[in-house]
């Protein structure tokens, strides 16, 4: 679907050179599939697996507390009319600190800021760059214009001598802000 959905934008914007650029013949245009890149390059199925056997060690962390849980869990269970109020009560405070600490490991490992996360981009930047690397030197080398990513929808090559509006587009947008403040009278 996403596919699908990069496609029309590649094609919008296609269809906008033409329009803007009479000389639009002349454009050329080209796309690579980023995920298939990443599935087919050996340096990335490499960082993946390194990724796989680190996430394997924490998920055997975590699957050790787990049923370090479940066994305080039973002996609580089974001991509960046997303890003591205040033995109960310390029992039952020892299982929410290693439910808590259950919780916040898996937080570290795989939270948005998590370890998981961190140690991927780590090991991928290098290859994401390398891969960056080589289709700028292919988009320079065959002279395309406009390079696409059909997996993410962006453009990730853009010719030498393209157009950058971004200065014109900052400009007018400048106007407008200095036409729509007040202004304001000196008496």
């Amino acid at each position: 679907m996403k596919t699908a959905l990069s496609w029309v934008g590649a094609t919008v914007v296609a269809a906008t050179f033409a329009v803007a650029n009479p000389v639009s013949a002349q454009i050329k245009l080209g796309y690579v599939d980023s995920q298939k890149i990443l599935e087919s390059y050996k340096e990335a199925q490499d960082a993946q697996k390194q990724l796989a056997e680190i996430n394997k060690g924490w998920e055997e962390e975590a699957r050790n507390m787990q049923r370090e849980l479940q066994t305080k869990q039973d002996e609580l269970e089974s001991q509960a009319l046997l303890l003591s109020d205040e033995k109960r009560k310390e029992k039952e405070a020892d299982l929410q600190n290693l439910y808590l600490r259950f919780q916040q490991f898996q937080q570290e490992k795989w939270g948005t800021q998590g370890e998981a996360y961190k140690k991927q981009a780590d090991l991928m930047k290098p290859v994401i760059d390398k891969i960056n690397g080589v289709i700028r030197k292919v988009g320079t080398d065959e002279k395309f214009d406009y390079i696409f990513d059909v997996v993410q929808g962006n453009i990730v090559h853009v010719g030498a001598g393209q157009p950058d509006l971004t200065a014109k587009v900052l400009e007018e947008l400048n106007k407008a802000v200095g036409a729509a403040a007040p202004k304001t009278t000196t008496k």
